[in-house]
């Protein structure tokens, strides 16, 4: 139903109709004061008084503390906590995979095998190791210098830092001839010893024992980590003068000759060097034979 002009006239009289607001005493009933309002003036008065009430708690809001205290907003601490959590789960994911990538290393090292995708990755370091030998073995009896997985470690050092400029030594684990050599493509990443039997078997640096233990193939084996991401295996021995957990020094006795598990083939060592979970040619950096 459509409203008539005259109703229309009606609504606009109301709105402009003026209207006397009169503030009394009341004891005596005397006027103190008054106000000539219109209802448009009440309306405009109205939405300006709201509009700037919103306005004000919307920036108390926001600019104090109060926010905390409306439901589905976080707090200032809440949110701290939330980014340092993220961190330490980030920090934490990258441990985890360190942590995996170094027990397969370790389950090479005991397994004594490798992927073909593996070899394949890994072929140029190996060959850069190999190709170099008289840049990183020894003349000594006694000892050799593993200058190239230091030269990996430097690298990226700031020059002129002579803290950072040290020789890594390898001793040998025990000389005698050799009856197998190293062989990536027969997949022998070692060195067989001939030795007598109880020889005494050498830790070939300093390092931390992680494995300790007898294998059905290998007999007693103890593996240990040395600096610079190596890894030494000694296979095939008698007895262990270590368990897992020890420290031994470089040149340190830590097992006996021994002629143990299904795979031997007689009283020697057998001797494996990894380097970031990838086998070595310990030939490259050791020097087995007897003066």
């Amino acid at each position: 139903m459509k409203k008539t002009p005259e109703k229309r006239g009606n609504f606009k009289q109301k709105l402009l109709n003026k209207y006397r607001l009169v503030v009394l005493n009341e004891e005596t009933f005397e006027e103190q004061m008054y106000f000539r309002l219109t209802r448009l003036n009440v309306m405009i008065i109205s939405i300006l008084l709201i509009s700037i009430f919103a306005i004000a708690t919307f920036f108390l809001i926001a600019s104090t503390p109060l926010k905390e205290f409306i439901p589905g907003y976080s707090s200032t601490e809440m949110r701290a906590q939330t980014a340092e959590n993220a961190f330490k789960l980030d920090s934490l994911s990258k441990a985890y995979d360190q942590s995996i990538r170094y027990l397969n290393s370790i389950q090479r090292v005991l397994a004594g095998d490798l992927k073909s995708d593996d070899l394949e990755e890994s072929k140029i370091e190996l060959d850069s190791f190999q190709k170099k030998p008289k840049e990183i073995v020894s003349t000594s009896a006694d000892d050799s210098l593993l200058r190239a997985i230091v030269h990996q470690e430097d690298k990226y050092n700031l020059p002129g830092n002579s803290k950072n400029k040290v020789d890594f030594v390898l001793f040998p684990p025990a000389q005698g001839n050799l009856s197998q050599v190293y062989n990536l493509a027969n997949k022998h990443y070692a060195v067989d010893i001939v030795l007598k039997e109880n020889d005494p078997i050498k830790s070939v640096a300093e390092g931390r024992v992680i494995f300790s233990e007898w294998t059905s193939g290998t007999g007693h084996v103890i593996i240990i980590e040395h600096p610079y991401g190596l890894i030494s295996a000694y296979k095939h021995n008698a007895s262990l003068s270590k368990q897992q957990g020890d420290f031994v020094k470089p040149g340190e006795v830590i097992a006996t000759a021994g002629n143990t598990g299904e795979f031997t083939t007689g009283w020697h060592l057998h001797f494996e060097l990894w380097s970031d979970g990838y086998p070595m040619n310990p030939e490259n950096f050791i020097d087995f034979s007897k003066k």
